[in-house]
């Protein structure tokens, strides 16, 4: 075989695995919740752009988010464990193989910073003196600063083993940030010198790839990350039979405990609060969800828009929990005892509307300085209540 198949066939697989899940993700409820929030993201970018004052850093702010954004550029090679092996015989045509992996990286990456600066060419033009056609050039250098990024990046982790990439990313990043801040306050000298600079970097180190063997174990670690996030994303949405969530103590928690009395009634109860707090998907979905709702009351002042995202919100966390709490495969310590599962589904609801009570108190909270704030919390509990209710 030749680097070009085994390219081909590697890819095919990794987007039909993307498209699989996708599917879950993407679906039409997410639709609905994403049109509200970026239509009240926009109305507040909007109103906010009207009162912007002048002295506004936008050169600043845009070079930070856009510069850090195009840094993290870690290559997406699509290798396995087996290939530290069986592609040995190939290693002298790996240089094709890694072409087509940056390429895809490129791609694949580029997609964000350039949004990113998009949704900052309103303000761009609100504030900065550059021209249309000046501001659209940053879409050329942002292009140009990925690409050296893309290729640094897996140069340094090919030359260093994987080691110290910290540094690296430290040195572009700040490269980054001073490019794009001197080029939107259009001193193109500085800026050029520094983008030389970067290529100078480049050249460095690319001298020095393909000298030393190919380091496998880094490339294929990197790569199960990269998909194990992916799953661990995906699992929020949909079951990914082969994962496997993490455990932690969070010992910081232990004082939940004492609001479950000691009986023998309690022990479903017990049992399910701890396989809550110590599951890392478990406890970071309600989290996360938890404060993306703050996040909305605080800043969003259209209080329709706030109530139907903490609906929403609410009724993702109890479908999602209730589903993860109830489908537990493991071997579970209540297996020991006589104790009916009508108690375990109770327990369950009970535990639920309290995480719902809990989340309500949080968001309201941060929603307290709007109008009609305490419509917020009624909203959350009736939707969480309804959805642990009449869901099976």
């Amino acid at each position: 075989m030749n680097m070009h198949d085994i390219w081909s066939k590697r890819f095919t697989h990794y987007i039909s695995e993307l498209q699989k899940y996708m599917q879950y993700i993407f679906t039409g409820h997410i639709a609905v919740v994403l049109v509200f929030v970026l239509g009240a993201i926009g109305y507040q970018y909007s109103e906010w752009l009207k009162t912007v004052d002048e002295s506004f850093p936008v050169a600043l702010v845009v070079g930070v988010l856009v510069g850090a954004v195009i840094a993290f550029s870690r290559p997406t090679t699509l290798l396995r464990e087996p290939d530290q092996v069986y592609l040995l015989p190939l290693e002298s045509q790996m240089k094709d193989y890694f072409s087509k992996a940056l390429k895809w990286t490129f791609f694949s990456q580029i997609l964000l910073s350039v949004v990113l600066y998009i949704v900052a060419i309103p303000l761009l033009r609100a504030v900065s003196s550059l021209s249309i056609q000046q501001i659209w050039l940053g879409v050329v250098i942002i292009a140009a600063l990925k690409a050296l990024n893309v290729g640094i990046e897996f140069n340094y982790r090919y030359v260093s083993r994987g080691h110290n990439t910290f540094f690296d990313r430290v040195t572009r990043i700040g490269l980054n940030i001073v490019i794009l801040y001197y080029f939107l306050q259009w001193e193109l000298f500085i800026s050029g010198i520094l983008g030389a600079l970067l290529i100078v970097y480049y050249v460095i180190i690319r001298q020095k790839v393909y000298v030393d063997p190919i380091p496998y174990e880094h490339f294929i670690h990197l790569e199960q990350n990269r998909m194990y996030r992916f799953y661990r994303f995906a699992n929020y949405f949909t079951d990914v039979p082969h994962l496997r969530g993490s455990v932690k103590r969070r010992a910081w928690l232990d004082f939940v405990y004492r609001f479950v009395s000691y009986n023998k009634e309690n022990t479903q109860m017990y049992l399910i609060l701890r396989t809550f707090i110590r599951t890392d998907d478990l406890f970071f979905l309600w989290v996360r969800l938890t404060g993306i709702s703050a996040v909305f009351a605080a800043f969003i002042e259209l209080q329709f828009v706030t109530w139907i995202v903490s609906a929403a919100l609410a009724f993702a966390l109890v479908i999602q929990l209730k589903q993860a709490l109830h489908s537990s495969s493991e071997f579970r310590m209540d297996m020991l005892y006589p104790v009916k599962e009508q108690i375990r589904t109770t327990s369950i609801d009970l535990l639920l509307k309290r995480l719902i009570i809990v989340q309500a108190v949080i968001v309201t909270l941060c929603n307290i300085m709007m109008p009609m704030f305490y419509v917020t919390p009624i909203i959350i509990i009736v939707s969480g209540w309804l959805t642990i209710k009449l869901t099976k």
